[in-house]
Formats: structure tokens, C-alpha cells, sequence
């Protein structure tokens, strides 16, 4: 029986410099994204003992594990600046909103960041 693959070369590697690119974000939270062979890449969310993770996703488009580890990473650094306030309640749109728009900039100029470590076009 042939093995069937579900990523190819070519988004493998997409998909690897998206995974190494956020590796920031592998220790702010308990996120992590591994090769899984031909099937991929895998994103695990929210260890907790003895269950394990909480969460996975698997990616064979490095466009799609870029966009979804954006969005993780901007989630962690809006609940890591609103943690202990009363920001936090309003939500991860509240908090940016709540933001100085220099501080918005900032982060969304991140963004930019990651894509040129990542080689994925915006």
C-alpha cells in the first residue's frame, strides 16, 4: 500500500522557516509546532499535565502555520501587556484598541518582522 503525502517540498520548507521564525513565541507560552513527516506540521496549544495538549492544528501551507502562529503571538503579547488589569476583560481586540497607536504600530510592524525571517511575502 503506497503511503499517501500530504505536504510537499516546497511547503515544507515554507512551513519550517514559519515554525523557526516564531521561536519567540515557543517561550512565552505553551505552544509548539513540529514536523510531522508527510503529513506536515503540527501546532500543540495548551499543555496541561497528565492530558497533554488541549489544542493541535496540522499545516501543509506555510502561508496558512505563518498566519496562524501571527496570530498567537500577537493573542500571547496583547494578554502578556493586559495580564492583571482591567484591559484583559475587553478581550484581546479591547486591549488593542486600548493601546497607544504607537504601541499598536509596533506591534503590527512585527508582522513585517516575521514574514522577512519567515520569506513569506505580505
Amino acid at each position: 500500500m503506497e503511503k499517501k503525502i500530504y505536504i510537499t517540498d516546497k511547503e515544507r520548507a515554507k512551513c519550517q522557516k514559519a515554525a523557526d521564525a516564531f521561536a519567540e513565541l515557543y517561550e512565552m507560552a505553551d505552544i509548539v509546532v513540529l514536523d510531522v513527516g508527510r503529513y506536515g506540521f503540527v501546532m500543540l496549544k495548551y499543555y496541561t499535565p497528565p492530558h497533554g495538549f488541549e489544542e493541535d492544528a496540522t499545516f501543509t501551507d506555510g502561508k496558512a502555520l505563518f498566519e496562524a502562529l501571527w496570530q498567537e503571538w500577537l493573542d500571547m503579547k496583547l494578554y502578556l501587556i493586559a495580564k492583571g488589569t482591567p484591559l484583559l476583560e475587553k478581550g484581546y481586540k479591547g486591549v488593542f484598541e486600548g493601546l497607544t497607536k504607537e504601541k499598536q504600530s509596533e506591534l503590527i510592524g512585527r508582522k513585517a518582522v516575521f514574514a522577512r525571517m519567515a520569506g513569506i511575502g505580505l
